[in-house]
């Protein structure tokens, strides 16, 4: 009996390649032994939801819906959901699982744009950087809101002159005070009266004490050590998350991406039963709707790039995070769950914060479109005032940055799995039993790269970031993908793709599908990506202008991304046979290794027959063809 079950245990070891390459992302159970799956459904649910929901949700949603025309603006945003986020959405997440690769290995089936998926990671890359950087932030907000009072609720030793603990109003002419209730802790002066110089004690906490803000980006100055510290403590714990990749974060999820949702109910529930909450909510999506704004262009504009990128179109997380499902999972069905979940959240998030900042507008006496931000200036100086306004504020306070911590975590996460699967997918052999190394050794590069941007004119290197990359140029990427998919690769054979997950389905089923991919999706996306070209300000941070050389440099990174697609299509044209067109036509063509990742998924359109490498011998004179590998170069 012994000798029996060591013989077992023996042959199991050197039978089941998971446990020989010793890959802790890989159980006995997947269904794919040597890539690995997701452990449950559930795991990749969360996971997806946690990548689609973000900080634009809570921090840029609210803001265009109080500016496009409150609860008006729901009607162009559902509608751009439904004609361009959920079609785009269920396209990447079907393309990634089909082929169970990352977002350079599924251009197998489009080999002349391989460099859209290198280009997709670049961004991913970058934008991983300062997404890192954020989540800094929002670590020393949450060690920062542990005392009493909150450091920022009043002027002290670290103001200036120029910080005031009192709000400014506006009077009428005869400083009679314009408003309701009283006038308490209130300067009256008209608008012409008005110091630029004049700043709360939030935002100059934010510019002197968490920044440290220098001038501008001219001015770089020293390393602000408490967030470089922050900025380590994030990055050990996106590592220890993805330390097992998939295995480990599809449990971290659990949390990270159903804890946002219990803050944002308590704050919803706190808010409401403030003074001045009813106000926040009418002109967020209230009384105050202004239907007329329909007409506008903008406002559609708005909708679509909101939509766009709220879901994390373009960014290579949702073919990667798919790719690790099992070949017949209903990935239609979780592309609905996904994106009406992350839809609903951007709702009930504005809810959360309008009635808080409604209850701010209240205590200082002004219109509640005076303390309506975006960005950084909502999530760290707003609503931080707004909550030293609360009883027990620090409590109200750790919540929101946290809950901000572990909005950006879900992101982060998908962002290094992204990276980390593409160069797993590339070099499988080098890479199958150090995944916990490589992922250590990206976090590790991420940090180092983000340090500038935690120097004292970091936070002009964070916007410049999100101007120029997190901007139109994932509208080129996206545009050539659909492109690539529907009209290259041909949009009839995508579905039979997916029809080999999913089973048959109607022909009036996929009309609707048909009809967004193959027009109304690529058209909507030209338009906003001219619109943006034309309409491009270049960045400033404030007031604060960018030097001529920060601007050069903005460009480059764009440059950077982008010559991906050119460099690897004229690449691969040179290394093809045959002339120009055989060549061209070799290219657009899906290769020998585009198919499904196991044999026995790949039935009678991908058999090992069909999927031989093909060569046309020389006949009549013409040069034999050879179908170039579809591997990175």
């Amino acid at each position: 009996m012994k000798k029996y079950g060591w013989n077992s245990v023996t042959d199991l070891i050197f039978r089941n390649p998971a446990v020989v390459g010793q890959d802790p992302h890989v159980d006995v159970q997947d269904e794919n032994t040597e890539r690995g799956n997701w452990s449950s459904k559930r795991d990749y649910i969360l996971s997806m939801i946690g990548y689609a929901v973000g900080l634009g949700n809570i921090w840029r949603f609210p803001y265009l819906t109080y500016k496009n025309g409150g609860g008006a603006f729901l009607i162009p945003y559902f509608v751009m959901l439904v004609v361009v986020g959920i079609p785009l959405f269920f396209l990447e997440s079907a393309f990634g699982q089909f082929c169970s690769q990352g977002s350079i290995n599924v251009w197998r089936a489009v080999p002349i744009l391989q460099g859209v998926g290198i280009a997709t990671v670049m961004v991913t890359f970058i934008v991983s950087i300062y997404y890192n950087v954020i989540i800094g932030y929002s670590l020393y907000y949450m060690f920062a809101s542990m005392q009493s009072p909150l450091p920022w609720s009043s002027c002290f030793s670290w103001a200036d002159s120029s910080c005031s603990n009192t709000s400014i109003v506006n009077c009428t002419l005869s400083e009679v005070f314009m408003g309701n209730g009283t006038q308490q802790n209130s300067t009256c002066s008209s608008p012409n009266m008005i110091p630029d110089s004049v700043q709360s004690p939030s935002e100059q906490y934010w510019d002197r004490v968490a920044l440290q803000r220098s001038s501008g980006l001219d001015e770089t100055g020293p390393v602000v050590w408490h967030l470089a510290l922050c900025l380590l403590l994030s990055s050990i714990i996106v590592a220890a998350a993805l330390i097992r990749g998939i295995k480990s974060s599809g449990k971290v999820v659990y949390f990270t991406a159903t804890f946002p949702y219990a803050v944002i109910l308590i704050l919803l529930i706190r808010g409401v039963t403030l003074e001045g909450a009813k106000d926040g909510i009418e002109f967020y999506i209230g009384s105050q709707s202004n239907l007329t704004k329909l007409y506008e262009a903008q406002v559609w504009k708005d909708a679509a790039t909101q939509t766009f990128y709220s879901l994390s179109i373009g960014w290579g997380g949702l073919m990667t995070l798919a790719s690790y499902n099992n070949f017949h999972n209903n990935v239609f069905k979780d592309s609905f769950i996904v994106t009406l979940t992350n839809a609903g959240t951007s709702v009930l998030a504005g809810f959360a914060i309008f009635s808080i900042l409604g209850h701010m507008a209240y205590i200082y006496k002004i219109p509640v479109g005076e303390v309506v931000k975006e960005g950084f200036g909502l999530a760290f100086i707003a609503y931080p005032d707004a909550l030293s306004k609360l009883p027990i504020s620090p409590f109200w306070s750790i919540m929101f940055f946290f809950m901000l911590l572990t909005v950006g975590l879900d992101s982060q996460f998908a962002g290094i799995e992204v990276l980390t699967t593409c160069l797993h997918d590339a070099f499988p052999k080098t890479f199958k039993s150090k995944r916990a190394l490589l992922t250590i050794t990206t976090c590790s590069i991420i940090y180092l790269l983000g340090l500038p941007c935690v120097t004292r004119a970091g936070i002009y290197w964070v916007t410049l970031i999100d101007q120029f990359v997190a901007s139109w140029v994932l509208l080129i990427l996206v545009l050539f993908e659909i492109i690539g998919v529907s009209y290259i690769y041909g949009g009839n054979r995508f579905i039979k793709d997916i029809e080999m997950m999913l089973g048959n389905k109607t022909s009036l089923f996929w009309l609707w599908w048909r009809v967004c991919w193959f027009f109304i999706s690529p058209c909507i996306i030209a338009v906003i990506l001219g619109w943006s070209v034309v309409t491009f300000v270049s960045p400033t941070y404030g007031k604060q202008a960018y030097p001529s050389w920060g601007l050069a440099l903005g460009w480059c990174m764009v440059a950077f991304i982008l010559i991906w697609i050119p460099a690897v299509a004229v690449y691969k044209l040179i290394r093809a046979k045959g002339n120009t067109w055989k060549r061209l036509k070799s290219l657009c063509s899906p290769s020998e290794e585009w198919h499904p990742y196991l044999d026995i998924h790949r039935g009678e359109r991908y058999s090992e027959e069909r999927c031989r490498c093909r060569k046309i011998n020389k006949n009549n004179g013409e040069a034999t063809v050879n179908v170039i590998s579809s591997s990175w170069l």
